[in-house]
């Protein structure tokens, strides 16, 4: 079944918690590219459609993408010639779980994400929540959401816990 239909409600309990716009992406074609969403109420929000492709230096799903991907993934993004984010950043996304956008692809918008793995423990996908750069709170994101992601993980290996 599909990832984005399954990690739904997972996505639309986030958006209630949070009020922020949550998305699920994966690569296609060397870049992240949203698969499933959920908009926030707010008057104010950043509006990405399914389908939308985003950098794989800048984006924070394509941190956590690339920062996760298995070698021969890794292998196919460097091939690709797709800028991505420096060593340190990756590193950074390893060690802390998550990642945060780098701002400069969406001016006045930032986002953070989080891995999503399969049963073999590969990265799949990345959930993330972005919003206008005055309401980002990283003190409250960095524990929801990572939260969030080890539940569409679950779902993902097919744990029903």
């Amino acid at each position: 079944a599909d990832l984005g239909a399954r990690g739904q409600p997972v996505l639309e309990r986030l958006v209630a918690e949070v009020n922020e716009t949550a998305s699920l992406a994966v690569l296609d074609r060397g870049l992240p590219c949203i698969v499933s969403r959920v908009e926030s109420d707010s008057v104010l929000r950043a509006e990405q459609k399914i389908g939308t492709t985003m950098s794989l230096e800048g984006s924070a799903s394509g941190r956590v993408l690339t920062a996760f991907a298995d070698a021969a993934t890794l292998e196919r993004l460097r091939a690709g010639g797709e800028p991505m984010a420096s060593e340190e950043i990756l590193e950074a996304t390893r060690r802390d779980g998550y990642a945060i956008s780098s701002g400069y692809t969406q001016v006045g918008v930032r986002a953070i994400a989080a891995p999503v793995f399969d049963l073999r423990d590969k990265c799949v996908a990345t959930l993330s929540l972005v919003m206008p750069e005055m309401r980002f709170d990283l003190e409250k994101f960095r524990e929801l959401l990572p939260r969030a992601a080890a539940e569409v993980t679950r779902i993902q290996r097919g744990d029903r816990r």
